[in-house]
């Protein structure tokens, strides 16, 4: 237990910049696929859609790269993760260049 325990500021220092190239690819693949679909399918449905299969695809690659057997709550965690990525591709740069937006506006008024 105390192995997990230390180990985790070197998981999180590890899964942080993944989490943020799987939000990039997600996103890539979004605005390609938008083009393709010709606005038949809702944005956040295909967000979703895509978030979810690029972290599972990395998530099953990692494992066999490594050589990690795969258990149920990694799976489940993967999941997880599949929603954070879903979220941060959805909501992310919207949020950025608001709050950028903000900070221009606070600014130029003073």
């Amino acid at each position: 237990m105390e192995s997990i325990i230390q180990n985790i500021p070197v998981v999180i220092s590890i899964i942080l910049p993944v989490v943020l190239a799987l939000v990039i690819v997600t996103n890539i693949i979004v605005d390609v696929l938008k083009g393709l679909t010709w606005k038949k399918l809702p944005t956040n449905v295909l967000a979703f859609l895509v978030a979810m299969a690029v972290t599972l695809v990395a998530f099953f690659a990692m494992c066999q790269i490594v050589g990690i057997p795969v258990t149920w709550y990694m799976v489940v965690g993967a999941i997880v993760l599949g929603f954070f990525v879903c979220f941060a591709a959805m909501y992310g740069f919207d949020k950025l260049k608001q709050t950028m937006e903000q900070f221009n506006t606070i600014r130029q008024n003073k």
